[in-house]
């Protein structure tokens, strides 16, 4: 049943990666490209074993404007190296950090029930994005993804000049869309990112709770995408 708080909604605002965009999939299909063409001395569940979480940290400190665009894009992979013992120049990182930034668009698999739930979307909501993801990259995303037909407005943190849990990425997000905060849910991934962040701009918001993680029971969760049309 519908929660009586979504009855007045008319826009939903989406997470890209990790929500509808299956980043960890895509990443791992990217990054194994790029290792082989590089010829690198390892295997890619090696790498991945280190550099998933790494990456993750990096994030949160690049969400949190601890860090730059270009530090997280080099350190992430650098730290990766020296958890494998892997000796490489500074030139030589750089350009694996790039390459890898030029192949990841070019993998799109979707979270199950993602097109399903946004053709289901589409005809009652205006649907958008907003995400921390870099602009050329993100719009690659989700044109190769064929999903840029389902969204009015794409807002990123270079756009808005901040980025979530940052409110005002939210209020430029919801100018953007023509709308306000009151017509308005958040669906994403992040607890801080997305979801503390929405409500703070006093969005409505959905956790997408994928790796049901038990925590913060009192927010509105869902373990699948296709939960999601039971709520909206």
């Amino acid at each position: 049943m519908m929660p009586a708080k979504f009855n007045d909604k008319t826009d939903i605002f989406f997470d890209l990666d990790h929500t509808l965009w299956d980043f960890e999939r895509n990443s791992a299909l990217a990054f194994e490209a790029v290792l082989s063409a590089h010829k690198l001395p390892f295997k890619i569940a090696d790498f991945l074993q280190h550099y998933v979480g790494i990456n993750e940290a990096y994030w949160e400190r690049y969400s949190l404007n601890q860090i730059t665009q270009s530090e997280l894009r080099f350190g992430r992979l650098n730290d990766t190296f020296k958890a494998l013992s892997f000796v490489s120049s500074a030139d030589v990182v750089a350009q694996i950090a790039d390459d890898y930034i030029e192949r990841l668009p070019q993998f799109n698999h979707l979270y199950d029930g993602a097109i399903s739930l946004l053709e289901y979307l589409q005809p009652k909501y205006h649907l958008h994005v907003i995400t921390n993801g870099f602009h050329v990259v993100q719009q690659q995303k989700i044109k190769n993804a064929n999903l840029d037909s389902f969204f009015k407005t794409v807002t990123n943190s270079e756009m808005a000049g901040v980025k979530k849990p940052d409110s005002k990425i939210f209020m430029y997000a919801l100018n953007e869309a023509k709308t306000v905060a009151q017509q308005s849910v958040m669906i994403g991934d992040n607890l801080i990112a997305d979801i503390d962040g929405a409500q703070k701009a006093g969005i409505d918001t959905i956790y997408f709770n994928e790796h049901r993680y038990d925590q913060r029971p009192e927010l509105l969760q869902v373990h699948t995408l296709s939960q999601i049309k039971e709520l909206l």
